[in-house]
């Protein structure tokens, strides 16, 4: 078929990774493994959290959408990596990939701006503790939770909008899931607009983002050395540093996605950086936020403890 022409068909034929027959099974039930350690822990705090009438609390909402996000993000991407590490014949429907390209964008602007709402969270919490729960209400964290959604979502119908404008003159993705680049990649039209709005969207959103992280940890650190608080200092350091590590994280793994699609000499490293960015923050976060959180981690305890009753 020739590159000027255009592709009638709605089915993509994904690149995937070149996996050795004998590395198949093990890989696919790492990821299995991972998969369902991700549905477990993530779905078990949602489950605590809403029984628990005692931890329907501002902050806990902000746990919840953190993950219900890290649920929607995985469950877009491993199901269908698994399926496709089995297969040698890897195909998926146009409209299919442009739910996940939709979904997995979402999940990483998400992942930036509610990561945004902790931070701040954290902050009053460290810095006004007595003002705390007049400040952080459940009024302003299902405000903040809506606007950052929302910021999310207008972003990424925009970015996936653009493509899907495009007339397609390839069906060959190089890629081992769907996203924006490789979909418009997919085009022989002029894809600068594109390219531009990518742009604007990667920057605005990382601007939020490690803005609003770097403003509030600057304040923690100068309240914290002005006051001198040791139990204060702990604290801090034992809340943020945490929050922190799975912020840079996912920080990196998705700046070395966007790098990496400039360079397409190394396709598996920006495959396994994009899996990255989904699966470690995911897998982390309930583990970290659930046990870090005093009540939380003595609820989940609790819950472990009991013993079944025999009938």
């Amino acid at each position: 078929m020739e590159e000027n022409t255009s592709v009638l068909g709605d089915i993509l034929e994904m690149q995937g990774f070149d996996i050795s027959p004998e590395l198949t099974y093990p890989l696919f039930f790492l990821l299995l493994f991972v998969y369902c350690s991700l549905l477990f822990s993530n779905l078990g705090v949602l489950a605590v959290i809403i029984a628990e009438k005692s931890l329907h609390q501002p902050m806990y909402l902000l746990f919840c959408n953190l993950s219900v996000n890290d649920l929607i993000g995985n469950t877009v991407l491993l199901p269908q990596l698994m399926a496709h590490v089995l297969s040698t014949e890897r195909f998926i429907t146009y409209s299919q990939c442009v739910i996940q390209a939709f979904y997995s964008h979402t999940f990483g602007s998400a992942s930036h701006m509610i990561l945004v709402i902790m931070a701040i969270d954290r902050y009053v919490a460290i810095c006004h503790p007595l003002r705390y729960s007049s400040i952080m209400t459940t009024r302003a964290v299902i405000g903040l939770s809506v606007v950052a959604w929302g910021f999310s979502l207008v972003l990424v119908s925009v970015l996936i909008g653009l493509t899907v404008r495009l007339t397609r003159c390839r069906s060959v993705l190089q890629n081992a899931y769907c996203d924006n680049a490789s979909l418009f990649k997919l085009s022989c039209e002029d894809v600068s607009v594109n390219n531009i709005y990518g742009l604007f969207f990667t920057v605005l959103l990382f601007t939020c983002s490690m803005g609003g992280i770097l403003l509030t940890y600057v304040k923690i650190a100068v309240i914290c050395w002005m006051r001198k608080n040791k139990e204060m200092n702990n604290r801090a350091l034992q809340t943020c540093a945490s929050h922190l590590v799975l912020y840079l994280i996912m920080l990196w793994s998705g700046f070395l996605t966007i790098i990496l699609h400039r360079f397409p000499k190394y396709p598996d490293l920006r495959k396994i950086a994009y899996i990255l960015f989904h699966v470690v923050p995911g897998s982390l976060n309930p583990i970290i936020y659930g046990m870090q959180t005093t009540s939380l981690r003595h609820k989940i305890t609790q819950i472990l403890k009991k013993k079944p009753i025999i009938f």
